[in-house]
């Protein structure tokens, strides 16, 4: 009998401590998630964008989709998204003489990005005067934000996400269900719909899908907020394109802007600022849905073989020339 009684009590005692370790876990990554994840050790194999044989991964290790030209049907997903009558939020931030990119990107997405769904664009400058006159089509329009101007480019970008953040907060949760945040000194090239959207979207940087991580230009300072280890990371994200649900991209804004207030009291300045961060963040909130270098190329680039078509791309520019300072 006292030995069954002996059994009863560590039974006992096991079930509690089991119970208290699970709601322990479950508070701390529920309510303590941001304080624990940078002691969360990632260690995996990095994953490949395209194989040994030159076929493309269509699909992330956490099974969201890599979207690449012959993975999707164009019409069928558009026509499903449409049938919701969605309204796709898109910032741009031209400042200084950026502005110059102004026309070729607004009359390039008339021509390409979600051609058939309401768009309205929300454009920062600092002269607003400058902004070109665009004939736009059905249910697209475009607002303009007067901002400061600034004597630092890199103020610009890291910058950029707390504007994202408070345009979200006071207008898109009432006026999207989308948002993308695209770089103005861009151009479309191809059809780019519905295919893109989900609830967090990250596009892959063009010129690191086949770079081993070691070599991606992550923080890598322990003291940044961006700091990402040298054996951690699953692909080098651009920075030119954010996307998702209005809420999740809030999110996104959010901690990454509050990164960089914490790296900017304590002087430091991440390696490609808010690119740095973002990066920081897709490693630990895995976004739902990748999309493929179309999504984001680079005019000097030449064409790839696993590349079948470029959607967007960056173009070529004399930095010197459009930058406030080197």
């Amino acid at each position: 009998m006292k030995f069954q009684n002996a059994n009863t009590l560590l039974l006992v005692f096991v079930g509690i401590s089991v119970t208290g370790l699970i709601f322990w876990v479950y508070n701390s990554t529920s309510f303590g998630y941001k304080e624990i994840r940078t002691c969360i050790k990632l260690s995996y194999k990095q994953p490949g964008v395209v194989g040994p044989d030159g076929k493309v991964t269509a699909v992330t290790p956490w099974l969201a989709p890599i979207v690449w030209e012959g993975t999707f049907d164009s019409f069928l997903i558009d026509s499903i998204y449409k049938q919701q009558n969605i309204t796709i939020a898109t910032t741009v931030f031209a400042l200084g003489k950026y502005t110059l990119f102004l026309k070729d990107f607004l009359e390039s997405a008339e021509q390409n990005y979600f051609v058939g769904f309401r768009v309205h664009y929300y454009l920062f400058t600092d002269h607003p005067e400058q902004v070109p006159a665009v004939t736009l089509g059905e249910g697209r329009q475009l607002t303009v934000l007067t901002v400061a101007s600034s004597n630092r480019w890199q103020e610009i970008t890291l910058r950029r996400m707390e504007k994202l953040e408070k345009l979200i907060k006071s207008r898109l949760v009432h006026e999207a269900d989308y948002v993308f945040s695209l770089d103005v000194d861009t151009k479309f090239y191809g059809q780019w719909g519905a295919e893109s959207l989900g609830r967090l979207v990250g596009v892959i940087h063009p010129g690191y899908y086949q770079t081993q991580r070691e070599h991606f230009p992550y923080e890598r300072r322990p003291e940044s907020q961006a700091y990402i280890p040298v054996a951690e990371g699953d692909y080098y994200y651009g920075g030119a394109v954010i996307g998702g649900l209005v809420k999740d991209v809030h999110e996104v804004a959010k901690t990454c802007r509050e990164q960089l207030d914490i790296d900017a009291a304590k002087s430091i300045e991440a390696a490609w600022q808010e690119e740095s961060h973002l990066n920081k963040y897709f490693l630990y909130n895995k976004p739902s849905k990748v999309l493929s270098p179309e999504y984001l190329w680079q005019d000097f680039k030449a064409h790839t073989n696993e590349v079948k078509i470029i959607r967007f791309s960056q173009v070529i520019k004399n930095y010197a020339a459009v930058r406030p300072n080197p």
